[in-house]
């Protein structure tokens, strides 16, 4: 499988890399590992796509993609059919690539993978569910892949105690990947909006979180305003790791400041459109892009 390599613009990044299902047990046990060098060795949360769940996926609608090195398993990304009475959809349950791989562009060619196997299966849409405060993954998510938020689920898994999720309550967004809509089509191929372009609307938005330098000097939030205008910008830790280190007492304020503008956004019919990193003042900062439905650049409407 080729995972869309000739259309997403970072062949010449995964050189060296096969994208396939995995077919035997000995690659079905090599998931675990990828899972506990991202999680953690003494994580709890080890174990959630054991062997035989994966031989049941595999062989019934579902998928267990992975990305070789070799025989090396780099990274897994795993889906079964999902129907929410309207509609039949493939529901991604994990993407993970290892750590020593992570700057090599995997987890996009895995999802575009996914993607290549769910519309062979004959299905038009993935959807998943990410935590809105790791900047990294919504970058992936929303900017490089164009899928679109849609719902915003307060303390979606209860409570968790691996380091990602440890002392900080397990909100989530869902994404819904449309896997032919012009947009996505447009931004698997490297042709999305441009920094610049990004830039300047991110300028002419309306701000909905406020923050300032904590004693660390990362940024914490201080304030929550609704949104005004046909766009705002939600702003979210450019780094949550550095957050957790360095301004640990802020890490509830991060979730609250964020939910409730999330909340407000909805309420007043404005949705996630798109994800930016912009460098004011030389200070990297990351933002959600929202607008209203009648004025999304893509000219869809928003979800409620």
């Amino acid at each position: 499988m080729n995972a869309g390599v000739a259309t997403s613009g970072v062949s010449e990044k995964v050189e060296g890399f096969r994208f396939r299902r995995l077919e035997k047990p000995e690659e079905f046990r090599q998931v675990a590992e990828v899972e506990r060098a991202v999680v953690g060795a003494d994580s709890a949360a080890l174990g959630s796509l054991p062997v035989g769940l994966q031989r049941v996926l595999q062989d019934n609608g579902g998928l267990v993609i992975g990305a070789f090195a070799d025989i090396y398993l780099a990274g897994i990304s795993a889906s079964l059919i999902g129907w929410d009475g309207a509609t039949l959809y493939h529901y991604s349950l994990l993407t993970a690539v290892r750590p020593e791989y992570q700057n090599h562009h995997l987890g996009f060619q895995l999802k575009a993978a996914q993607r290549d196997e769910v519309l062979r299966i004959g299905l038009k849409e993935i959807r998943w569910v990410f935590d809105p405060l790791q900047s990294r993954t919504a970058w992936l998510h929303v900017h490089r892949l164009g899928a679109r938020p849609d719902r915003y689920f307060p303390h979606y898994f209860g409570q968790l105690s691996d380091p990602a999720n440890e002392g900080l309550e397990t909100d989530r967004m869902r994404a819904v990947w449309t896997l032919e809509s012009p947009d996505v089509i447009a931004r698997l191929a490297g042709s999305g909006p441009s920094a610049k372009d990004n830039e300047a609307r991110w300028g002419r938005s309306s701000r909905m979180v406020e923050t300032e330098p904590g004693e660390s000097g990362i940024r914490v939030p201080t304030a929550v305003a609704e949104p005004e205008g046909p766009s705002a910008h939600l702003e979210v830790p450019f780094d949550l790791a550095l957050v957790r280190q360095h301004e640990p007492k802020s890490l509830r304020r991060w979730r609250h400041a964020t939910r409730d503008a999330f909340r407000a956004a909805t309420d007043l019919g404005y949705a996630v459109d798109d994800f930016v990193v912009v460098a004011p003042e030389h200070e990297r900062r990351s933002f959600y892009l929202l607008s209203l439905a009648n004025s999304r650049p893509d000219g869809a409407p928003s979800s409620s």
